[in-house]
């Protein structure tokens, strides 16, 4: 483990929803603002003086509540993130902006704004494809909430404030891509279930605490000898993972998690959007509907995804991948099924292993995960 005490700061933010930084904003005065998926753009809600807050469901220990509104195929994340809701644990939040990301996610907001008095709730169509009549079409949905954001929390989103924040988010996204590179050598300084909760924290607190953490972790974790007692360098792949223990049971067994294809990993963060663009917003439609690594919710994409993946591979010298998934996410299930096909088609050993959004079932996984990292060794 490194002994950083930016690295521990930052993996308060990660155990806790309403850790210490996002405690010191409130009592200052300042508004919360969730969001449901990464598809929504925290720059703007930035630009409108608000802390944006990824929503997810660490401190959940059942579904008692929220099994009344969902069904028991429904993803576990969506029932737990409800039951929160129901408790009142997110009363911290002043406003929520969702998307019609799966039906999965869709049922929250529709039982949301029915059962929980959230002071500001917003609903951003999403489109489903990627080309140029559907970033004029979030171009126009983002109008839409900058405007509800501009009416309901007031004061004006200028184009300048906006242009701050975009250049506020690539200095985040510019520093966690550091930390990958970090992980590009033989022996890594970081852990993967470590670098996960970097990321996650950058969802969580004030972005300028947030980047003057992650220098100082980089600073820190410059010096010290890399990661060497591991028996395989590994790739997670999947999708709304926000729990480090899971990797760490993944890491435990002698595999290094060395990079991934994650919505609160890599995915958020590889690339950058254009600070120079003269229609702010503009650039934000495009850099999250066409630029950015996507999920599988967008369709015809999966070539990019695929790419995006082999280069993973073959930048960070990747010996096996993982596909995981939250069990009934019927979009996962489908890219498990295309992504394996393609990495056998390539000789890439590979292991799919489904999960409930709280950590069960780990011997079973230690067990398959163990058999995987002799496989890979037993090919060498």
């Amino acid at each position: 483990m490194i002994k950083s005490k930016a690295l521990q700061e930052l993996a308060k933010a990660t155990n806790t929803l309403e850790n210490t930084e996002l405690r010191s904003w409130k009592e200052k005065g300042g508004k919360v603002v969730g969001y449901f998926c990464s598809w929504v753009p925290e720059e703007l809600i930035t630009a409108a003086g608000l802390l944006p807050f990824r929503m997810r469901a660490r401190g959940s220990t059942g579904t008692e509540l929220s099994d009344a509104y969902f069904s028991s195929t429904n993803c576990s994340f969506c029932r737990h993130a409800f039951n929160l809701a129901l408790r009142g644990d997110y009363d911290f939040i002043d406003g929520i902006v969702y998307l019609n990301t799966c039906d999965h996610a869709r049922r929250i907001y529709d039982n949301w704004k029915r059962q929980v008095k959230t002071p500001f709730l917003h609903f951003v169509s999403l489109p489903k494809k990627s080309g140029a009549p559907q970033v004029e079409w979030f171009r126009e949905e983002l109008t839409m909430l900058k405007e509800n954001l501009e009416k309901h929390f007031g004061g004006e989103i200028t184009d300048e404030r906006l242009r701050e924040a975009i250049k506020l988010h690539n200095e985040t996204r510019h520093l966690q891509r550091q930390l990958y590179e970090l992980r590009k050598g033989k022996n890594p300084p970081i852990t993967g279930a470590e670098s996960l909760a970097v990321t996650i924290a950058g969802t969580a607190i004030p972005k300028e605490r947030y980047n003057e953490l992650l220098r100082e972790l980089l600073q820190e974790i410059s010096e010290p000898d890399g990661i060497t007692d591991y028996r395989a360098r590994l790739m997670l792949v999947g999708g709304m993972l926000d729990d480090p223990g899971f990797i760490k049971v993944i890491e435990d067994q002698g595999g290094l998690v060395v990079t991934d294809s994650l919505c609160f990993g890599s995915r958020i963060i590889w690339g950058d959007v254009d600070e120079k663009a003269s229609d702010p917003l503009g650039a934000l439609a495009y850099y999250e509907i066409a630029e950015r690594p996507s999920c599988p919710r967008m369709f015809g994409t999966y070539p990019k995804r695929s790419e995006f993946i082999r280069n993973m591979i073959r930048d960070f010298n990747v010996e096996g991948v993982i596909i995981e998934r939250l069990l009934f996410c019927d979009m996962w299930l489908g890219e498990q099924f295309m992504i394996g096909k393609e990495l056998k088609k390539e000789g890439v050993p590979f292991l799919r292993l489904d999960r409930e959004y709280l950590l069960s079932n780990i011997g079973q996984v230690r067990t398959r995960v163990q058999a995987f990292i002799e496989s890979i060794e037993g090919a060498r």
